[in-house]
C-alpha cells in the first residue's frame, strides 16, 4: 500500500524546487522506508537543478539526510525499525570488486544515482502517474522516502539528526580529499580553494592530519573568517595572494597539495592549482563543474606533480562516517559550526539562493511532521 508524502521536486533543469505531494510506495526486498528529520542543502543538487549536471527528470531532490526507519522490506539485515540512520549518497554494497577492496566510495551499487531509479528499473516515488527518481536513489528532500539498505548507516541516537545529516556527503567528502584522497601528512602546507560546506570540511581534515600551513582561498569574506574557525592558518581573497604567501613561507618550494572545493569548477582555478603546489605536489580535485585540464606536460614531468580527482573524499562510508560522528562527539571535529541556517522545506529555494549568495557555509532543511 502507497502512502503521501511531501516532497521538493525538480521537474526540469532550470525550473526552481516545486513542494508537492507525491505518492511512496511500500519498501521492497532489501529496501526500508525512512521518516527523514533533516536534509543537507548541498551545492551537487543545485547543479542538477540549474542543469549543469545530467539528471533524469522530474526528480524528488536531496541526497544528504538523516531520520528513523520506519519499515523495512523482506531481507532487510543492516538497519531495524526505529533505528536512527544517516544516508550514504554513495551505496556501500559490500560485496562488490570496490567494496570488497576498501574503495565504498566507487561501489558498483552507486551506477544509478543519475537517473534515480532501482537496480530493477523501477521507481518509489510517482505523481499523476508518472515515474519520479530520487536524487542519487535517495530523494532526502521528501519527508519520507524508500531507499535501499546499502545506503543507510545506523548512528547512535544522541546525534542531532541535522548534523547527522551532514556527514552523508559533504564532511566525509571534504575530509577524506585531505585526509585520504590528498593524504595530507605532519607538517606540510595545503592550499584549499573554496570555503563551503565540502572546503570547511577540508581545511579540518587538513589540519586534523597535522599541516603546518592551512591556506584558504575564497572570495567571500565570510567564509575566510568561518575557514578560521574550522582550522585554517592564514586565508586569502584570491589565488595569486595566496601563491604570493606561500611562495615567501615556503622559501620558494611551495605547497604540498592543493585541493579544489570551489562551487563551479573552472579551468582558471585548475591552473591556479597546478601552480601553486611544488615538487612531488599534488591537486586533488573535488569539485564539480566544466572546467578542463589544459597544462603544459613540462608542469607536470619536472616537478613530478600529480593530479587527483575524488569521489566522496574516497571514504569508506561504512567505516568514516561512525568515525567522524566519534570525532564530532570527542570536540575533534565541528559540525554545528558548519550549519549556518535551518530551513523548512518550503524554504529550499531561498535556501539555495544564500548558499549562492555566500551566506551560509551548509544551509539544512528540519522536515516537520
Amino acid at each position: 500500500m502507497s502512502m503521501t508524502t511531501r516532497a521538493a521536486i525538480c521537474r526540469e533543469p532550470g525550473k526552481p524546487w516545486e513542494i508537492t505531494d507525491v505518492e511512496l510506495d511500500e519498501p521492497q526486498a532489501n529496501e526500508v522506508r525512512v521518516k527523514f528529520m533533516a536534509a543537507g542543502l548541498c551545492h551537487s543538487d543545485d547543479h542538477i537543478q540549474k542543469g549543469d549536471a545530467k539528471m533524469r527528470m522530474p526528480v524528488v531532490g536531496g541526497h544528504e539526510g538523516a531520520g528513523i526507519v520506519e519499515a523495512v522490506g523482506p531481507s532487510v539485515t543492516r538497519v531495524a525499525v526505529g533505528d536512527h540512520i544517516v544516508c550514504s549518497f554513495i551505496p556501500a554494497c559490500g560485496s562488490c570488486r570496490y567494496c570488497s577492496t576498501a574503495r565504498q566510495n566507487l561501489c558498483d551499487a552507486g551506477k544509478n544515482a543519475s537517473t534515480g531509479e532501482f537496480p530493477d528499473g523501477t521507481f518509489r516515488f510517482h505523481k499523476d502517474g508518472e515515474d519520479l527518481g530520487g536524487l542519487c536513489v535517495l530523494g532526502t528532500f521528501s519527508q519520507h522516502a524508500v531507499v535501499s539498505e546499502f545506503s543507510v548507516i545506523k548512528i547512535p541516537d544522541d546525534i542531532p539528526f541535522d548534523v547527522a545529516s551532514l556527514v552523508g556527503c559533504g564532511v566525509p567528502t571534504g575530509w577524506g580529499s585531505a585526509v585520504y584522497a590528498a593524504g595530507v601528512r605532519a607538517g606540510q602546507t595545503v592550499v584549499v580553494y573554496g570555503a563551503g560546506g565540502v572546503g570547511s570540511n577540508a581545511v579540518q581534515g587538513a589540519r586534523y592530519a597535522g599541516a603546518k600551513n592551512v591556506v584558504v582561498v575564497d572570495p567571500v569574506e565570510f567564509k575566510r573568517d568561518m575557514a578560521k574557525v574550522f582550522g585554517a592558518t592564514h586565508t586569502f581573497a584570491t589565488a595569486d595572494e595566496a601563491y604570493e604567501f606561500v611562495r615567501e613561507t615556503t622559501w620558494g618550494e611551495l605547497a604540498d597539495h592543493a585541493i579544489i572545493t570551489v562551487g563551479i569548477l573552472h579551468d582558471e582555478v585548475i591552473q591556479k592549482a597546478i601552480e601553486v603546489v611544488g615538487k612531488a605536489g599534488q591537486v586533488t580535485i573535488t569539485a564539480v563543474g566544466n572546467g578542463s585540464i589544459n597544462v603544459h606536460p613540462g608542469m607536470l614531468i619536472g616537478y613530478q606533480r600529480r593530479v587527483q580527482g575524488a569521489i566522496f573524499g574516497a571514504c569508506n562510508p561504512l567505516y568514516d562516517v561512525p568515525r567522524l560522528l566519534g570525532l564530532y562527539r570527542s570536540g575533534d571535529l565541528k559540525l554545528d559550526e558548519l550549519i549556518t541556517r535551518r530551513y523548512q522545506l518550503e524554504e529550499v529555494n531561498q535556501g539555495y539562493q544564500d548558499m549562492l549568495d555566500g551566506k551560509n557555509i551548509r544551509g539544512v532543511i528540519v522536515h516537520e511532521h
